[in-house]
């Protein structure tokens, strides 16, 4: 695999992680009644958290791995999924 390829790989997984996570929050917002408060809230959340766990990560990305935007999203990706999971589980405490 080219230096390419796997970086167009890392920017997918990134996008496809995100979009895991996003869908975690709405399973739980579905979960708790599926009002749309409920919605507007955990995707104001998932907005959130994505950028605040974004900040924190462009200012490692700048200490640690310049220019490597691909592991910037990754990360940022695999960290939201995370959240998300964790934010689904919740759920059954409600």
């Amino acid at each position: 695999m080219t230096a390419d390829a796997a970086r167009h790989l890392r920017l997918w997984l990134g996008a496809v992680f995100l979009a895991a996570g996003l869908m975690d929050h709405l399973l739980s917002a579905h979960a708790i009644g599926g009002y749309r408060r409920a919605y507007v809230d955990h995707i104001t959340g998932f907005v959130l958290l994505t950028v605040v766990t974004g900040l924190i990560l462009l200012a490692l990305a700048r200490r640690f791995w310049r220019g490597r935007h691909d592991i910037t999203l990754l990360t940022l990706g695999i960290v939201q999924t995370i959240i998300g999971y964790i934010i689904w589980l919740n759920r059954f405490r409600v």
